[in-house]
C-alpha cells in the first residue's frame, strides 16, 4: 500500500471516495462518535500528508541488521503520482547511484559501471538498496479508501492510549499484498503514530512507526519513520527527512532515463 510508497519516495512511499464497511452493532460501539463522514475525512488527510502537486526533499536512510550497518543520505524528486527520482549523495563510494520510477516502472542506474538496469517483475519483491522496503514498495500506489474496507475498532476518550485505531482488510479485486492493515493515530493531532501490516492469516509482519513532527512547507508531519520486520525484531530501516519542499515547477525532463545519470 502506499503510505509507505508516499513516504518513502517524496517517501519514502510508505498514505490512504468509498463507501465504509459496517459493522455489526456499530451504534453500541465506544468509536461510534465518530461518523462515517469524520473517519473518512481522519484517513483522506493521512492519505494526502505527503501527497502535492511535487516534491523535492534530502531524507538519511539508516540500515541496521544482524551483519552490518549503512546509512545514505538521499536526495528525492516527485511529481504527480507516478513519477520520481532518488538520487544517493553520501557515501562516496555510492554516490550517483540512482532509481527512476515512472508509472509500475522501475530502473536503477550504477555509475561504478556506468549502467541503467530496469528491474523486472521478479525482482520486485527484493529489498531496495539493501533496506527493509522493497522495489514494489515503491511501484504500489492507491488509495486506502479504495482498495480497503476499514473499522474503527476503537477512538478516544474510550481507547487506552487515547489513540484512533483502525483496522483494514482489502476489497477482493484490490491489487495489494497485505491480508490486513492496521492504522494508529494520535488522538490530539490525528497523525500517524504507526501503521502494522498482516498476512492473510492475520501474522504481524512489519511495522512502521512515526514520530519527530514538525511544522514544514505549511503542513505538520512526521519527520522520521522507522520500519521493523516482525521476524527480526532486532533489525530496523530508519528514514529521517531533513527538508522537504512541495509544489515546485519541476520539469518533465527530471523523470527520464537520460535524468538518472548526475
Amino acid at each position: 500500500m502506499s503510505l509507505v510508497n508516499r513516504f518513502l519516495l517524496l517517501f519514502l512511499a510508505f498514505f490512504v471516495s468509498a463507501p465504509f464497511a459496517s459493522s455489526p452493532g456499530r451504534a453500541a460501539d465506544p468509536a461510534a462518535a465518530l461518523s462515517d463522514s469524520e473517519l473518512a475525512a481522519l484517513l483522506d488527510a493521512t492519505d494526502d500528508l505527503m501527497r502535492g502537486d511535487s516534491s523535492h526533499a534530502t531524507f538519511t536512510m539508516t540500515v541496521h541488521t544482524s551483519h552490518w550497518d549503512r546509512s545514505m543520505s538521499i536526495e528525492v524528486w516527485t511529481k504527480g503520482q507516478d513519477r520520481s527520482l532518488l538520487r544517493i549523495l553520501e557515501p562516496a563510494k555510492e554516490r550517483g547511484m540512482a532509481t527512476l520510477k515512472v508509472e509500475d516502472n522501475i530502473w536503477n542506474y550504477l555509475p561504478k559501471v556506468d549502467r541503467t538496469m530496469k528491474v523486472p517483475a521478479a525482482m520486485m519483491s527484493s529489498n531496495w538498496m539493501g533496506s527493509h522496503f522493497t522495489n514494489d514498495d515503491l511501484v504500489k500506489e492507491s488509495r486506502l479508501v479504495d482498495d480497503y474496507d476499514f473499522q474503527l475498532v476503537s477512538a478516544p476518550p474510550n481507547d487506552p492510549d487515547g489513540r484512533y485505531v483502525v483496522d483494514l482488510r482489502p476489497k477482493p479485486d484490490a491489487p495489494v499484498v497485505w491480508g490486513k492493515v492496521t492504522l494508529v493515530l494520535d488522538g490530539q493531532t490525528r497523525l500517524p503514530v504507526e501503521m502494522r501490516y498482516y498476512d492473510e492469516r492475520d501474522n504481524l509482519k512489519r511495522t512502521m512507526s512515526f514520530s519527530d513532527v514538525q511544522d514544514l512547507g505549511g503542513r505538520t508531519i512526521p519527520m522520521h519513520m522507522r520500519l521493523v520486520p516482525e521476524d527480526k525484531p532486532e533489525e530496523f530501516t530508519d528514514i529521517h527527512y531533513s527538508g522537504i519542499t512541495f509544489n515546485l515547477d519541476i520539469p518533465d525532463s527530471t523523470f527520464t532515463l537520460q535524468a538518472l545519470k548526475p
